[in-house]
């Protein structure tokens, strides 16, 4: 099972950027943390990469029904999506599959809610392939 779900889209990293943050708000999610590691890369260890960030994205029902159930989840959380330039005018969304990602709790009673969110982050993702082409 792969840890992640991704798609190619056709457009500029900032046009990409903004489709993945509208479709996650549609869906109840919401931006609480942004990593720039182009510039914190840049910033900490002189380095040059392609621009890449870390969006950190939180549906409350979703987290407050996980913290319900087991109280250490907010480890895992928030979902991570990634915007990746891959140059050409290609950009690439990825984001962590919950499923995955919760195979190492041992809560049965996650793994619903996982399903749920993973349904509606894979279902975003396939729905930005689809506008993109």
């Amino acid at each position: 099972m792969e840890y992640y779900f991704s798609t190619i889209l056709n457009c500029s990293f900032e046009e990409a950027e903004s489709k993945v943050i509208g479709a996650l708000k549609n869906q109840g999610f919401g931006m609480i943390s942004e990593i720039d590691m182009q510039q914190k890369l840049n910033e900490k260890l002189g380095v040059e990469i392609q621009k890449y960030k870390i969006l950190g994205m939180c549906n409350p029902g979703f987290a407050y029904k996980a913290l319900q159930v087991e109280e250490k989840i907010g480890a895992m959380l928030p979902c991570n999506v990634l915007v990746i330039d891959k140059g050409s005018g290609k950009t690439e969304i990825s984001a962590v599959n919950p499923i995955a990602s919760m195979m190492s709790i041992q809560n049965p009673a996650l793994g619903d809610l996982a399903r749920e969110v993973t349904d509606i982050l894979q279902g975003i993702i396939n729905g930005l392939q689809e506008k993109s082409t």
